[in-house]
């Protein structure tokens, strides 16, 4: 008999099939993988990934290793441990991954011209950032590497169907060439084995079918999606966003 996955169930399931569509095929990307995103529309979302990434992220990995219930009345071998173990080894990767993608974003903006400061925060960025830090605080060990999953895992799916797009089209303005090494990044082989082992890790805790857990599993993923709709800028953002400067002030 064949049991059900934690992660295979969440990723046929939606309320709204049409909502998972909104996150990983939004005209943000399609306008990415088709080479006419204009260049200050890139730049606008790459003022808010980095404060995702640079701000948000590492607190939220380090509220999720301190919540490690690591015990001395568990032995060296026990089973208990080692999962501990195996939770801690993938949020250290975790940092260590986002620490080299902060420089990344970085060198790509400093490469292709894209202006990361000065950029007002997005209200999707707000909420996104909010709700790692809500999901970190007051929601269990097991929801949180729930939720960690479900952002790497839409990641990969949106940034593979760019990819797809990029391979597939003849780009005709914008910065084609930063596109695809953001297209490469989040689609490579590597991303896939690391989103995997997330996979693994969430499918080994136990989550049984029917239980609170399962089902808190389930709202976090919609609620992991409709973040991600709501974390693409929308055409016409990148003219409104900018902060102005007042002389004199």
């Amino acid at each position: 008999m064949t049991t059900l996955s934690l992660t295979n169930h969440l990723l046929s399931f939606h309320r709204t099939p049409e909502a998972y569509t909104a996150a990983t095929r939004h005209p943000f990307l399609t306008q990415a993988g088709d080479g006419t995103l204009p260049p200050s529309r890139l730049a606008l979302w790459l003022s808010q990934d980095r404060i995702y990434a640079a701000h948000a992220y590492p607190r939220f990995i380090g509220s999720l290793i301190a919540r490690i219930p690591f015990s001395e009345k568990d032995t060296i071998l026990s089973t208990r441990e080692k999962q501990n173990e195996d939770i801690l080894k993938i949020l250290v990767e975790c940092l260590d991954n986002i620490v080299r993608e902060v420089d990344f974003f970085r060198d790509t903006a400093e490469t292709f011209g894209l202006d990361m400061d000065g950029w007002v925060e997005r209200k999707g960025t707000r909420d996104y950032t909010a709700e790692m830090s809500r999901i970190s605080s007051s929601g269990s060990l097991e929801d949180g590497l729930v939720f960690l999953w479900a952002m790497e895992q839409v990641y990969l799916d949106a940034w593979s169907y760019v990819k797809n797009r990029v391979q597939d089209s003849v780009p005709q303005q914008s910065s084609p060439s930063a596109i695809d090494k953001f297209a490469t990044n989040w689609s490579s082989t590597e991303f896939g084995v690391f989103v995997k082992a997330l996979a693994n890790l969430v499918d080994s805790l136990g989550v049984e079918p029917g239980t609170d857990g399962w089902h808190r599993a389930e709202a976090i993923w919609e609620r992991v999606i409709e973040l991600e709709i709501g974390f693409w800028p929308e055409e016409g953002e990148e003219v409104k966003m900018k902060k102005v400067l007042i002389s004199g002030r």
